[in-house]
């Protein structure tokens, strides 16, 4: 367990390191090639780096309130420590199951860090998978994303449940292995089945345009129609859950939105990803069948989230697309060639991205 640092340090003391790789980054992206041995030298070193470091700092943590719900899952640890059984109405049974398992052999600190590696391990995953030897400018837009810290300390569950259905994604050649990983994230956290139906959903119907209409007429749905949304969601129980039901419904808490309403800043953060999708796709003709299903699973997520945006517990369903955006984002430029300097336009991306995510924390909040 992580003791030398000061839990009132622990975060803003990520963050910085984070800050300081993201300009080393965008130095060697503005002095080097990107195919040159010293850029791929460092950007191996650079990103095995961030995968030990962030497993380690983020599941060594203390077990502390200051971290949000990680205090609730240290309660829970010991009393399956103390051999309490699994109730028979609990929701997510593959979470407890491992849990509970882990409980009767590790103490809490060693099942943190599994919690951490089954987050951030599949995120690696998927850009060695993608990118090849430019892994590293995906995993990292995946550390430096926004909502990447809350659901490594806070949303344990659904961080874990969403980096899970990116392992299956992986895997999109081989349905069966994917299959797996989905059912196995669906039994982690149940708001998962979203991404898992709107990902089904493109293998039938994959056309980007028409997904970008739907995702901006979601826009005058909710301002003109909110409060319907969110009492049809919460009614029709959304995943089979009654919990899920009450994070449309109930009183917010820690780990949610510090003001509800309709939130145009966080609006504007997901246009992000939908207007990298726009440019490259209809601008310049980027033709990427796997791209367009990563990109409408996060527009059909991303929508469903702007209808039920002033819910108390919205961030719950923001998450469900916001995990995916970095690869939305980074994928057209890892893959084709768009721009003359192409590894500098990539720098100023990972910088511009990761911007967003210092402002939050240190002039927004």
């Amino acid at each position: 367990m992580n003791t030398l640092v000061p839990l009132e340090w622990y975060y803003p003391l990520y963050i910085n390191l984070c800050c300081f790789l993201v300009l080393f980054t965008l130095l060697h992206t503005s002095i080097l090639k990107m195919n040159s041995d010293k850029n791929l030298a460092f950007i191996n070193l650079a990103g095995y780096f961030l995968l030990f470091f962030s497993i380690v700092y983020i599941g060594q943590r203390p077990p502390s309130a200051l971290f949000g719900d990680t205090i609730n899952y240290y309660r829970g640890y010991l009393a399956y420590e103390k051999g309490a059984a699994i109730s028979e109405n609990v929701g997510d049974h593959g979470w407890h199951v491992l849990m509970q398992a882990s409980a009767q052999v590790v103490p809490i600190h060693v099942f943190f860090t599994l919690c951490a590696f089954i987050y951030i391990f599949p995120l690696y995953r998927i850009s060695k998978q993608f990118f090849k030897e430019y892994w590293y400018y995906a995993f990292v837009m995946f550390i430096i994303s926004f909502s990447f810290w809350t659901y490594g300390v806070n949303g344990v569950r659904n961080g874990a449940a969403g980096s899970l259905f990116l392992w299956g994604v992986s895997y999109h050649r081989r349905k069966v292995v994917m299959a797996i990983f989905f059912l196995i994230a669906m039994s982690f956290h149940k708001t998962i089945t979203l991404p898992i139906l709107a990902f089904t959903v493109t293998h039938f119907y994959n056309n980007p345009k028409f997904f970008f209409k739907g995702w901006l007429a979601c826009i005058p749905l909710s301002l003109l129609l909110g409060g319907i949304w969110i009492s049809l969601f919460a009614s029709l129980g959304f995943g089979g859950d009654d919990r899920l039901s009450g994070y449309l419904t109930g009183q917010s808490e820690s780990g949610t939105f510090s003001s509800t309403g309709f939130r145009w800043d966080f609006l504007f953060y997901s246009g992000f990803a939908v207007f990298a999708g726009y440019y490259f796709i209809i601008k310049k003709k980027f033709n990427d069948p796997l791209y367009f299903k990563l990109l409408n699973t996060y527009l059909i997520c991303n929508g469903f989230w702007i209808l039920v945006i002033r819910a108390n517990y919205s961030n719950r369903f923001a998450y469900l697309s916001w995990f995916m955006m970095a690869i939305i984002i980074i994928y057209p430029l890892l893959k084709k060639q768009f721009f003359n300097n192409q590894h500098l336009m990539i720098g100023k991306v990972i910088l511009a991205y990761f911007a967003f995510t210092y402002f939050m924390y240190y002039v927004y909040t």
